[in-house]
């Protein structure tokens, strides 16, 4: 059984089960840290172009504090990003300024999809945690698609893993009790935690319990009280 342990990480934040921070990834250049094509495939779980050159393409990091937006709603989409470390929450803002938390981006996650369609951005991104990203720029994810098509096809199942996982997400808001839908979602971020290599019983919930009853469709006061039951 995972086990949960309480403390308060951040201003606004009850929850917290804590892991080790990932490792650096990348290198220098001109001050600034990249990633070549391996480390990029390897980041996201999915096979390199054996033909590719390792600087042949760099991706850029760019590193970005709690709180800070990464993109905005309506902002014009030119980049795709790439989890490196830490936490994110993707949302969509109603015009009374209401907030639906979509997803919690993590290590190894790729976001900004949503942008592709109309090209602009249609959510909006914010950092829950000091994070640091891998930018694609879609001009060169595309430039990539036409060269090496195995790794566009590749790149295409990492965009689906996303939508699939959102679907499994909205399967269960509507079969699950409350009490259910937290048990799934701790045990889901104990599995994404395992895959990384981290503890499946004690990790940090960066975002708040009212983020985590907006993700989950249940009230501050219901998550409140079901992990005080779970603790």
């Amino acid at each position: 059984m995972t086990s949960i342990q309480i403390s308060d990480p951040r201003p606004g934040n009850t929850n917290a089960i804590q892991h080790t921070s990932s490792g650096e990834a990348g290198w220098q250049r001109q001050g600034k840290l990249w990633s070549n094509l391996k480390e990029l495939c390897d980041l996201l779980r999915i096979p390199a172009a054996p033909s590719v050159n390792d600087e042949e393409f760099l991706f850029q990091h760019v590193q970005f504090k709690t709180g800070q937006r990464i993109h905005t709603i309506g902002q014009p989409f030119d980049t795709l990003f790439i989890v490196h470390s830490e936490f994110l929450k993707t949302v969509l803002i109603d015009e009374y300024g209401n907030e639906q938390v979509l997803s919690f981006p993590m290590k190894g996650d790729l976001f900004g999809v949503d942008g592709i369609h109309t090209k602009r951005y249609s959510s909006e991104a914010v950092a829950l945690s000091n994070c640091d990203l891998i930018l694609l720029p879609f001009k060169k994810f595309t430039a990539l698609g036409r060269s090496y098509i195995e790794l566009e096809h590749a790149m295409y199942s990492v965009m689906s893993r996303e939508l699939v996982r959102e679907q499994a997400m909205v399967n269960m808001l509507g079969a699950l009790s409350a009490e259910a839908r937290e048990a799934r979602f701790l045990v889901s971020l104990s599995e994404r935690f395992a895959e990384m290599g981290y503890s499946i019983k004690l990790f940090n919930l960066r975002m708040t319990r009212h983020e985590i009853g907006s993700y989950l469709g249940l009230t501050l006061e219901t998550v409140s009280r079901t992990l005080s039951a779970f603790n």
